[in-house]
């Protein structure tokens, strides 16, 4: 499947908006600028704003009502995760909504365990940052969360404390370099009595491990995340096409 730069063009008026959302210039409540005043700020047609539009709806961060404008709304909150993928930027939308409470951050050495646990190489040192994702203050985490960070963005680190988001995006900012490809491994594991513990379930019960490996265009490992879910809480959704000849 070929993408055109207008659908290019499209994603990254939505990820900047998204990104905007998140950071708190558009709060919850607020509208967004009209389609026009888009079109003027990125200098791109209506059709490309309306698409963008579009994908912040389907992430459910906007609602557009006629007459009325595009308005921000909250995430609702659960603790329930629904994943549904299709691309790169739809990683986006995943943290977006939710906090993410550091328990540790530490600059580590990859040992034989870590290296089983993470994919990474032995020997090499990576930013390990540890904590929880959740919805709301008081409500159940959703997710263990752990980021790799590779020792050459380790910048990035002190930024997470206050951003909602996801990393990847941090280290595309800071550093100019652009992420274009995340290799995904999903497994099942068995909670331990500590992160069941947080997570607020039974200690032994099933857990999905989802492990992504983020990759710059310098075939460069720029980050490893590894969230943890409870099987109960967790639904994973793919969308497949077929190819036309």
């Amino acid at each position: 499947m070929t993408v055109s730069p207008t659908d290019h063009r499209y994603l990254q008026v939505a990820r900047t908006l998204r990104k905007e959302i998140v950071e708190g210039i558009y709060p919850v409540g607020t509208q967004l600028p009209t389609e026009h005043e888009l079109c003027q700020r990125f200098n791109v047609s209506r059709y490309t704003v309306r698409e963008a539009l579009r994908r912040l709806r389907e992430d459910n961060l906007v609602v557009s009502r006629p007459r009325a404008g595009t308005l921000v709304v909250p995430r609702p909150a659960s603790n329930s995760y629904a994943q549904d993928v299709k691309s790169i930027n739809d990683l986006l939308a995943f943290a977006t909504g939710t906090q993410f409470a550091i328990d540790s951050t530490a600059m580590v050495s990859v040992n034989d365990d870590l290296a089983g646990h993470t994919g990474l190489p032995v020997g090499t040192q990576w930013l390990a940052i540890r904590g929880y994702r959740q919805a709301e203050e008081d409500s159940a985490p959703i997710c263990r969360t752990e980021y790799y960070i590779n020792r050459a963005f380790a910048a990035v680190g002190r930024l997470l404390q206050r951003h909602t988001g996801p990393a990847f995006p941090l280290i595309e900012d800071l550093f100019g370099v652009s992420i274009v490809e995340v290799h995904q491994e999903i497994g099942a594991v068995v909670l331990s009595p500590g992160v069941a513990d947080r997570l607020r379930v039974e200690p032994g019960i099933a857990g999905l491990e989802i492990r992504r490996t983020y990759t710059t265009s310098e075939g460069e490992v720029a980050q490893v995340t590894i969230n943890t879910h409870p099987s109960s809480r967790f639904r994973y959704s793919m969308t497949m096409h077929r190819i036309k000849d």
